[in-house]
């Protein structure tokens, strides 16, 4: 398409503010970018749209505008919603440079220009294929009408005989073309492969698509981004070495050989990926509210806030981490961190901020039900960073209402959260990355919560200390002997005390069954069933059943002397 077919769209709202002799030049994708210097995302042909905010002085239109078209942009569209009006510099350096300037009402969305571009450009390359990039645009749209990602792959299947599949960066599914079994996703072992080869050939700097054979079958794997990341122009499928991009991004995975492909059907699939890319954007945007509330919790726990405005944060947090929920749940606490080179390093140091994004990502990825198909990361948690480490709040199910048992069936364990993604991580984190996950126990209130956060950060230094690229610990890894030790915070030794002594404590309020008098009496009798019925009056059944009680509210069993210890140094410190 040619520049000036935008401006015979009255529905884009677009108006010429310089280039009147240039607008014969052909357009060959569409980028959105608000940075600096957005060169390496570029290939030439571009209509490139910017919201302005880069633009801080009028020092700043020259060296933007010289990068576009040394780049070989076709035009430069500027919204007016940030600044009002598009400024006099922009439109001089434009004008010195040659290159096409379009001022976007603040009423129009970039989507909308961007999907009239991409319709256009596919159409003129292939009128087969432009009818159904025109179907997923339809599709991919909000409403009744919209279908989703899944729709745009099945139309890839009914229409072009592709078969294809939305993965995560750890090669769980997000979307496949159907449910029947002609279009049955590849199987979790190859899923993974997938994902780790994806993940070593971005960490490469591989050129896209990248052509892989898995169990015997070919696929050809496209990146899909940000919107503002995913190239969109015909034929730009350069994978430049993006670094820690590749563990956030979706990929999409074609069963087929691009290789064999020609430039047409190239051209498609990028404007497919950026479709999708519109999605993937859309549900990061819907993880919004859930990362608010938990940096909202997380940052009274960290200042030490009163419980009771802990508590209250909770309650608003607690409906839409688990809707239709009539108690209030327990929670546990996940902490990740993405280190370059040797923790503790003055490198480290630097790049902390940066890498608390990308441990954000990863651990919404990590903690999402890898059977739930489609399910979106991160929406039964919330999960914040500060620096560079990522903290995750994590909802469980309260305890019965009888109080009688505690509500372990559903704690996340370190082990098991890395069983799927340790693979794909490690091939994308090569080179001198680590990432490191502690996790908490299982607290039930909001006076638990900065134990259980000191208490997973603790565990994420032990989980540290270990060699590979991924690893994890959990709150049981804690030995006892440990919390000896006068380097551990203060927070960890509560944390430990209240795990094993908060149900008890729970347990008295609720039925007034003196297990903590009675706990303290055993242990000091050495354990004496006669000794100790002798001391607090009972008769030995009685006190059998109360030591019963307290062995399968706390999972400990005091006839092991490790346990025994562990209540003797809990019943100390509180």
């Amino acid at each position: 398409m040619r520049l000036r077919a935008l401006l015979e769209n009255d529905a884009l709202g677009l108006r010429l503010l310089g280039g009147d002799d240039e607008l014969d030049r052909a357009v060959r994708g569409v980028m959105t970018t608000d940075l600096r210097d957005p060169s390496r995302y570029l290939s030439g042909g571009e209509l490139v749209l910017t919201g302005l905010a880069w633009r801080h002085a009028p020092a700043d239109s020259e060296p933007f505008v010289r990068i576009l078209a040394r780049a070989g942009v076709a035009g430069l569209a500027a919204g007016e919603a940030e600044l009002g009006a598009v400024p006099e510099d922009l439109a001089a350096a434009c004008a010195r440079h040659r290159l096409p300037l379009f001022a976007v009402n603040e009423a129009v969305a970039f989507a909308t220009i961007t999907e009239y571009v991409v319709r256009q450009v596919s159409g003129e390359r292939a009128d087969d294929l432009a009818a159904v990039v025109d179907r997923h645009r339809r599709m991919m749209t909000a409403g009744p009408a919209g279908g989703g990602p899944e729709v745009v792959l099945g139309l890839l299947g009914s229409d072009l005989d592709l078969r294809a599949w939305l993965l995560s960066p750890t090669g769980r599914r997000i979307a496949g073309p159907g449910d029947t079994p002609e279009a049955a996703a590849p199987s979790t072992a190859v899923r993974t492969a997938l994902a780790t080869e994806h993940q070593a050939a971005e960490r490469a700097g591989r050129r896209a698509p990248h052509r892989v054979t898995v169990a015997g079958t070919t696929y050809s794997l496209f990146p899909v981004g940000p919107a503002d990341r995913t190239p969109a122009a015909a034929g730009d499928v350069r994978s430049p070495a993006r670094g820690d991009d590749a563990l956030s991004d979706w990929l999409l995975a074609v069963e087929a050989d691009a290789a064999d492909w020609p430039a047409a059907r190239l051209d498609l699939l990028q404007g497919v990926t950026q479709l999708i890319a519109v999605e993937r954007d859309r549900r990061d945007a819907a993880r919004t509210v859930r990362r608010r509330l938990a940096q909202e919790v997380l940052e009274l726990v960290r200042t030490g806030a009163a419980p009771a405005e802990v508590a209250a944060r909770l309650r608003v947090a607690a409906p839409v981490l688990l809707p239709g929920a009539e108690t209030a749940p327990h929670w546990q606490v996940v902490v990740a961190r993405v280190d370059r080179g040797q923790e503790g390093t003055a490198e480290d140091a630097a790049d902390s901020g940066g890498s608390g994004p990308l441990a954000r990502a990863l651990l919404e990825e990590i903690l999402v039900d890898p059977s739930a198909v489609g399910a979106e990361p991160g929406e039964r948690i919330a999960v914040a960073h500060t620096g560079g480490e990522a903290i995750a709040l994590v909802p469980l199910s309260a305890l019965p209402p009888t109080g009688d048992t505690p509500a372990t069936e559903e704690s996340l364990h370190a082990d098991a959260l890395l069983a799927a993604v340790r693979e794909p991580l490690t091939a994308g984190l090569d080179g001198d990355g680590r990432l490191t996950i502690g996790v908490s126990a299982a607290v039930s209130s909001a006076e638990g919560l900065r134990g259980a956060l000191e208490e997973a950060r603790h565990a994420r230094r032990v989980a540290a200390a270990r060699p590979g690229r991924v690893c994890a610990a959990g709150h049981h890894e804690l030995a006892s002997h440990v919390l000896l030790l006068p380097f551990v915070p203060d927070d960890v030794r509560r944390a430990f005390t209240a795990r094993l002594l908060d149900p008890l404590r729970e347990y008295d309020r609720r039925h007034r069954a003196e297990l903590i008098p009675t706990l303290e009496a055993f242990l000091d009798s050495d354990g004496s069933w006669t000794r100790c019925a002798t001391r607090l009056h009972l008769h030995v059944n009685t006190l059998r059943y109360r030591v019963g009680r307290i062995e399968q509210l706390t999972g400990r069993d005091l006839s092991r002397l490790e346990d025994k210890l562990d209540f003797f140094l809990a019943l100390r410190m509180s």
